[in-house]
């Protein structure tokens, strides 16, 4: 036989088994097909077996595609980019890399063997791994390998490249790939765009997006996500406004990035509009769009609503039982939220650190103190998670408001990282309500040294010194205040007027309609003087009979 008859015969075989191995439904019959090429000796064919690794990693099967791999004793570029992309789509970004080293030292090790050189289907998924492991000197040591075999102009390589570099913060290398990039598309402005937004620079961030040739659903929801990060929520509603006026529909990523700017700003117009939206568009069968959507109608003192779709939901997770907890602890209900949690337990869904936060914020609202610290252990025993600085201070602020100051303060002195600001502000607020001086003052001390300018801690101790009648403390702490110069924040409001959310900050009056809002204040006063008036003389009168 003729050693083209014999290629050709060859090829028709490999031919027939592709088909084979695209219609498997499973690695058992991929196993079984994986038999009949050993049988016909085919096992140390490149195209079928490139074709096996395809099928291992829509299975995700990281260990049979290693079995396979390793097999073939002179693999091909082909075969090669097959296990690097399995072993990156499933996580095992340390094997990718060192898969990929053995091409770049097969030259070294196989002197007798035709090289094999990466082609513009390798690095894509190499230089993913680097980005995942924040392995910045390979990334860029990978980098200049793509200079070094001619890819540098393919646009796949350069994007990943671009994301590289904005996972590891290097947002003037991303810049320089980008700008060097003859035709940047879609992928490659979107890419740049979101590394600016997740460093929060969406000043650099707004002035690509500007210039953007072609904008995406991508890059609308790059910019809402940057500007609720940074917590510019006006910013953030505003380009989900103008992105439906462009005439782009919202999708489900959009949504769930625009949604806690509704929380935040008690935008409940907009959230409900959002709701019926995703309704309409079967959007809430997506776990994450009810999880947002339930957290803004809590967030917006709608806590029926958030209850309610919670109990539509055809798939609970974690963050859904968290946040209906959360939401009922934060609105009073503690009871309730407790019981959420025990239904929690029953329907076998484990809780996280974030669902013992409301958890003991149910507690700390309901006095039950003996209850939080029950589940305080539960946290740690049952479940074995860490205590984080919030379920400390979530702690310290249940024994505070229960009267037990000095066990609160015996549990910030066990807690294995240094207290916060806010824990000792909780302390001293309890030590106001139970009119504790000594652990108050413990409480002062800390908090001077910690935030030395922040005129709330000053105010609460004066506070406490005017309730136990210590008038001359109380005179030496304003005049403390007035030495170093220290302003109180200004409190401020927002509303939301025909979708749109006005913000009303003490003492300014900046906004244009300041005056008509003044002028209608002082009405409503001197009706409510003239209402106290009317109701005196009626009580005198009604005395004379």
């Amino acid at each position: 036989m003729g050693t083209r008859t014999a290629q050709f015969l060859v090829r028709e075989l490999e031919n027939r088994f592709v088909p084979a191995v695209r219609n498997c439904a499973g690695i058992s019959e991929l196993k079984k097909v994986h038999a009949h090429v050993v049988k016909l000796s085919l096992s140390q064919s490149n195209f079928v077996i490139t074709k096996m690794l395809d099928c291992c990693d829509k299975f995700g099967d990281v260990n049979y595609a290693t079995l396979l791999f390793e097999q073939i004793v002179e693999p091909n570029v082909f075969s090669y980019n097959a296990i690097i992309r399995t072993l990156t789509h499933n996580q095992e970004h340390y094997l990718a890399i060192r898969v990929f080293k053995r091409i770049l030292m097969r030259e070294e090790r196989f002197s007798d063997k035709v090289p094999i050189f990466p082609n513009e289907f390798t690095f894509p998924f190499v230089i993913k791994s680097c980005s995942v492991l924040l392995w910045r000197c390979l990334g860029e040591e990978i980098h200049g390998q793509v200079w070094k075999f001619g890819l540098k102009s393919n646009s796949v390589t350069e994007n990943a490249l671009i994301d590289m570099y904005t996972k590891f913060g290097d947002l003037r290398n991303a810049h320089k790939v980008f700008e060097e990039m003859t035709e940047p598309d879609a992928v490659s402005w979107n890419g740049l765009i979101f590394g600016y937004a997740r460093l929060g620079q969406m000043e650099s961030a707004r002035v690509l997006f500007d210039e953007m040739p072609c904008r995406t659903i991508v890059s609308w929801t790059a910019m809402i996500t940057g500007y609720c990060r940074i917590g510019c929520y006006g910013d953030a509603l505003d380009i989900f406004r103008r992105m439906q006026m462009v005439g782009i529909e919202p999708d489900e990523v959009s949504v769930i990035a625009v949604l806690p700017a509704c929380a935040q700003l008690g935008a409940l117009e907009v959230g409900k509009w959002i709701h019926m939206y995703s309704g309409r568009n079967g959007f809430l069968q997506n776990t994450g769009v009810c999880n947002t959507l339930v957290e803004m109608y809590a967030k917006c003192g709608c806590i029926d609503e958030a209850m309610s779709l919670f109990d539509q939901m055809v798939e609970k997770d974690v963050i859904s039982w968290s946040t209906m907890i959360g939401g009922l602890a934060n609105h009073g209900k503690a009871h309730a939220s407790i019981e959420l949690f025990q239904k929690m337990q029953k329907a076998k869904v484990t809780p996280n650190g974030i669902t013992f936060l409301g958890v003991l914020s149910a507690c700390t609202h309901a006095g039950l103190w003996n209850e939080g610290l029950k589940y305080f252990d539960v946290l740690r025993v049952e479940y074995h998670i860490a205590p984080e600085i919030e379920h400390y201070g979530c702690l310290v602020d249940l024994l505070g408001r229960s009267g037990q100051l000095e066990q609160a303060l015996d549990a910030i002195s066990k807690m294995p990282m240094k207290p916060d600001s806010r824990i000792w502000n909780s302390l001293l607020s309890s030590c106001r309500i139970h009119r504790n001086l000594e652990i108050a003052v413990v409480a002062m001390e800390h908090l001077l040294e910690q935030e030395p300018e922040e005129s709330g801690n000053y105010v609460l101790l004066a506070n406490i010194y005017a309730e136990l009648g210590k008038w001359e403390s109380v005179s030496n702490v304003r005049k403390l205040i007035r030495s170093k110069g220290i302003k109180k924040t200004p409190g401020c409001s927002m509303i939301e007027v025909e979708n749109v959310v006005q913000e009303f900050v003490s003492g300014d009056d900046s906004k244009p309609f300041s005056r008509d809002v003044f002028w209608t204040l002082e009405v409503l006063v001197l009706h409510q003087t003239r209402t106290n008036d009317l109701m005196e003389d009626v009580i005198e009168d009604a005395s004379q009979f």
